[in-house]
C-alpha cells in the first residue's frame, strides 16, 4: 500500500511527528486489524495497535487508487476513547 503524508508547512516534516507517531506505526495500523470508521468530509479513521503496543487513531483519506491513502494525522488514543476502543474489542471477540 502506498501511503502519503500531510507535511506540516512549519517544519517540512509529516504532521504525525508532532504527535510522536512514526511512519512505521501508521503503516502497521493501516495494514493491521482494528476498526475502520467513517469520519468527516470523506475521510476515515483507523483505530488499532502499533507494533510497540500503543493504541493509535489514524485519520486518512482514501485515494482514487485503491492501494493508496493520504494520511492527515495520527495520534495515541487516551482516556475515554482508549477505554471505549478496548471495550468494543473485547465485545467483538465473544
Amino acid at each position: 500500500m502506498e501511503v502519503r503524508y500531510y507535511v506540516d508547512p512549519d517544519t517540512d516534516l509529516p504532521h504525525i511527528f508532532r504527535h510522536g507517531v512514526t511512519e512505521a506505526e501508521v503503516e502497521a495500523v493501516l495494514s493491521g486489524a482494528g476498526e475502520d470508521l467513517p469520519a468527516r468530509q470523506g475521510s476515515r479513521m483507523k483505530l488499532g495497535s502499533s507494533p510497540a503496543g500503543r493504541l493509535l487513531q489514524v485519520v486518512y483519506v482514501p485515494d482514487e487508487n485503491p492501494d493508496s491513502v493520504f494520511v492527515i494525522t495520527a495520534y495515541e488514543l487516551k482516556g475515554k476513547a482508549k477505554t471505549a476502543f478496548r471495550r468494543r474489542q473485547r465485545r467483538n471477540r465473544r
